[in-house]
């Protein structure tokens, strides 16, 4: 009572404080032939409001008198429930033309136009509806929120106190239970028979009062639903009336267990909403045989939360997003707008921001060309332009990732021009890594016309630094998936989906032409739900949902798509299971694999319009892979094709080539040991080359450096590494303080700056 009283008293106050001035309202609802004011003996009449003017002699009785016949005046509007209406659908809907609210409010006849315009000239008399006159449109004041308020609470209030049913819903309000509305959904969102709508309610409606219960909530009466369409073997419809979310317990537990979330608050917001996302997906967004193949472990989605909202990958032209000036129309209105650069203190400032806003629009990578042209003009003053480079670049990540690796936003550097300008561009980059306890920035060393030997010393640096840097002769992304040639704007790649291709081999019985089927049949559908994909990012990027990629129309218009499939376990396949050595024949049909994984993708790009591409690269679906195929077959059979040698006739140390006895091969992993006395023709150099090449969509080849290695060794194998593979990936495992964030290549056991033992 207290809070009735309360908003009464509000409502008081505003109209006191409110205009009194008569409304024109001729000029205040857009005129309509029809719109002709009816008999309308079977409303209120409310007086005029003339005698309501409250002047600077008016006694403060009259005041009252005022106000009193004002409040009156308002709870008569509120009678009508279709005032209400009205007041509830501008409330929840924004600003709408006279059409749109007439349309919306159920008064779609000729023959009520006219009583629609009579319960809208009642709230614009009121003040609870305001006019713009320059749109066009109409509105919901501050007060008719006021009093929308009010009644919801009165509303609630008598319910609750008649004794009847009532059910809170999902739209933070109470209403009294109608069964009328679990027909209206059953028919909207399940798409059931009205009769068919009618027994299930019936029936639910018999359990409600049998159960006599006086407090409902609207997912309780979904779950009542649901019973009873399984009871009745309606299955396909419980599947779309199904709810997705997390139950009350594990809400609790990451409320309180939070080791596993990164990001403070944010973080954990972003989990429960990935969690949501990916439920949809697997239960209502993908084929059903697809969403089985992922659960069963034929093949894996990465960020399933994240796979119908955002690209993986992005390919786009930092220099025409920045001379352009940052533009993102009605979106983002707390982030600064930036119409031109014209200074490097505005390039600074907009490359920070470029790199903040650009990462959240794609879930793991982001490549952006052309720095160097975007910087040449301001290379009289080198030193200056280190300095804000590295301020852009420790200022950019300090905005909220989607998971726990977030996304990496790369900068490809081409050799052989502008000198000067790409060594700046690696000096600020290493006191950035040096800076930064995970990079969350990379490099991309395009090498293909310039000289590696000219900044392999730096680059070596870099690395022992945990920098991120992939050495290509294209444009390739982190990963190692390369960039369509000849694109000049914007590319995207739909990828996070990789194939368990032990599994296949597991279930073909050693025949090699039938595993190469199993694959084939396996690809095509898996293709069609990811156009299904490009359909759902296409459209949330037409809509602005992604401001950066929208923000000009020729984006869209100009860019590449590319769907990815990624191919996880092929050694293990087709050496430890299918039973091939690692010979020429045993090589072949590695090949042959890949080929037919490429013709497949061709064949369907072709028939979807898309262009479709095979990768071999990192995927973190190989654990799971191996896992779910440790459960199925046997832990020990597995364990035997993950650990056993590429060349059975051989032993490890002997093998250039590094085998993981934790994961399925993702892509190529070169032992540093042996590279050294490698060449460009050397078995193990042939066999990735020729791998690189037969695949359409790239390779990642990964060198793997131990810890403590000397930036001199680092920096012969980038330069080896360059004249004899045409892309690779250094990776270095670097020692970091968990808790202060120092980070040295030779940390062990304890901090030297805190002493914690805490190391990562």
């Amino acid at each position: 009572m207290i809070r009735l009283q309360t908003l009464i008293t509000s409502i008081f106050l505003l109209v006191i404080l409110g205009s009194s001035k008569k409304l024109d309202l001729e000029t205040e609802i857009e005129p309509e032939s029809d719109t002709i004011l009816d008999d309308m003996g079977d409303l209120d009449d409310v007086d005029d409001l003339d005698d309501l003017s409250l002047d600077e002699e008016s006694s403060g009785n009259q005041v009252l008198q005022s106000t009193s016949k004002r409040v009156r005046m308002i709870f008569s509007v509120m009678a009508s429930p279709n005032r209400i209406d009205i007041l509830r659908i501008l409330n929840s809907k924004g600003p709408l033309t006279y059409s749109e609210l007439k349309s919306l409010a159920g008064f779609k006849s000729k023959k009520e136009s006219g009583k629609f315009a009579y319960h809208l000239r009642k709230l614009l008399r009121q003040s609870l509806v305001a006019l713009n006159k320059s749109e066009r449109r109409y509105t919901i004041t501050n007060l008719g929120k006021l009093v929308l308020s009010l009644a919801r609470q009165i509303e609630e209030r008598s319910i609750i106190e008649s004794g009847k049913m009532y059910v809170r819903t999902s739209h933070d309000s109470i209403e009294e239970f109608n069964s009328q509305k679990i027909i209206q959904s059953l028919v909207r969102e399940g798409s059931l028979p009205l009769e068919l709508a009618q027994k299930i309610t019936e029936e639910v409606e018999n359990r409600i009062y049998k159960y006599q219960t006086a407090y409902l909530t609207g997912s309780l009466i979904r779950e009542l639903v649901n019973s009873v369409l399984l009871e009745h073997g309606h299955e396909e419809y419980r599947h779309k009336l199904a709810r997705v979310g997390l139950p009350t317990f594990e809400v609790q537990e990451m409320i309180t267990n939070t080791e596993n979330v990164d990001n403070g608050i944010e973080g954990l917001l972003f989990k429960t909403g990935q969690i949501v996302f990916a439920e949809h997906l697997l239960t209502s967004t993908l084929p059903k045989d697809i969403a089985d193949a992922h659960l069963s472990g034929d093949l894996h989605i990465t960020n399933l939360g994240l796979w119908s909202i955002l690209p993986d990958a992005v390919f786009i032209n930092v220099k025409t997003l920045i001379e352009d000036g940052i533009d993102l129309k009605g979106k983002s209105l707390g982030v600064c707008r930036i119409p031109s650069v014209k200074t490097l203190d505005h390039l600074s400032s907009a490359l920070s921001m470029i790199i903040a806003l650009i990462s959240k629009e794609a879930s793991q990578e982001v490549v952006m060309d052309d720095l160097i042209p975007l910087l040449s003009k301001y290379s009289k003053n080198l030193p200056e332009l280190e300095r804000k480079l590295v301020d852009s670049f420790t200022t950019s990540f300090t905005s909220i990732g989607y998971n726990k690796t977030s996304t990496v936003v790369s900068f490809r550097i081409p050799l052989g021009t502008e000198q000067k300008i790409v060594k700046t561009i690696l000096s600020a980059y290493k006191t950035y890594a040096k800076l930064t306890p995970i990079p969350k920035i990379g490099l991309v060393i395009d090498y293909e016309k310039g000289r590696i030997t000219d900044v392999s010393e730096i680059l070596s640096e870099i690395i022992t630094l945990g920098g991120k840097v992939v050495f290509a002769k294209h444009n390739i992304s982190q990963k190692g998936i390369i960039c369509p040639k000849n694109t000049t704007s914007t590319a995207l790649h739909l990828g996070s989906l990789s194939i368990n291709l032990p599994r296949l081999a597991f279930e073909s019985n050693k025949d090699e032409t039938y595993f190469r089927a199993r694959l084939a049949l396996l690809m095509k559908p898996a293709l069609d739900s990811m156009a299904l994909r490009n359909k759902s990012v296409s459209n949330l990027i037409r809509l602005a949902v992604n401001p950066i990629l929208a923000a000009n129309t020729q984006y869209m218009e100009r860019a590449t798509v590319s769907l990815v499939i990624n191919l996880v376990g092929l050694h293990n396949a087709v050496y430890g299971i299918l039973g091939f050595k690692n010979n020429k024949e045993g090589q072949e049909i590695l090949y042959k694999v890949i080929e037919t994984a490429v013709n497949i993708a061709s064949k369907k790009g072709k028939e979807l319009g898309i262009n479709v591409i095979v990768t071999m690269t990192e995927s973190d679906g190989s654990e799971r892979f191996i896992s779910l195929d440790g459960e199925k077959y046997g832990k020990n059979k597995v364990q035997e094709i993950t650990s056993g040698l590429l060349n059975p006739d051989s032993t490890q140390e002997h093998t250039s080539l590094a085998i993981s006895t934790e994961t399925y091969s993702q892509g190529i992993v070169l032992n540093i040991g042996k590279i050294s006395g490698l060449t460009g023709k050397s078995a193990e150099i042939t066999e990735c080359n020729k791998i690189g090449k037969t695949l359409n969509g790239g390779l990642l080849t990964r060198i793997t450096i131990p810890k403590g290695t000397k930036t001199s060794e680092i920096k012969k194998v980038i330069e080896k590494g360059a004249n004899i593979t045409s892309s690779f990936k250094p990776v270095m495992q670097v020692s970091i303080c968990g808790n202060c964030g120092f980070k040295d290549e030779k940390l062990d056991d304890k901090c030297p700056t805190c002493k914690s033992t805490y190391i990562i």
